[in-house]
């Protein structure tokens, strides 16, 4: 499990948005902007979505050979930066998308109910980035 050092938990709190990148099989990046939130006790991040999402649909299609997808994150703030890179996967749980919502309203605004909404967890392995 990644931690992040204090400076690196206190830039990923911070209200900012982020890039998330996926490749999906046919290799062609798929660039978009999120809102995300970071879990410390389990070191990952994350971010809502319809499960009609391009990013949804490429999750849960997985790797060519059936593998989770890796992915990055990379939130920018002047000369600061943090890219979270992983694999991620996609959970449908109500209890998981509830606790996703919430941490979501305490980072950024309350959403509007969505029974659509899924919630991509970007599990970290490596972290690149100004901010130490």
């Amino acid at each position: 499990m990644i931690l992040l050092s204090p400076d690196q938990l206190g830039f990923v709190t911070v209200r900012h948005l982020a890039t998330f990148t996926t490749v999906p099989p046919g290799g062609r990046p798929h660039v978009v902007p999120v809102a995300f939130t970071w879990d410390a006790q389990h070191g990952h991040a994350r971010i809502t979505t319809r499960v009609t999402s391009v990013k949804a649909r490429a999750i849960a299609a997985g790797g060519a050979d059936g593998s989770p997808l890796r992915a990055a994150l990379c939130q920018v703030d002047g000369r600061r930066w943090l890219t979270l890179e992983g694999t991620v996967t996609l959970s449908r749980d109500p209890r998981d998308v509830e606790v996703a919502v919430e941490a979501y309203a305490r980072r950024y605004r309350a959403l509007a109910e969505n029974p659509e909404r899924v919630v991509v967890h970007l599990t970290v392995d490596r972290v690149m980035g100004t901010v130490r």
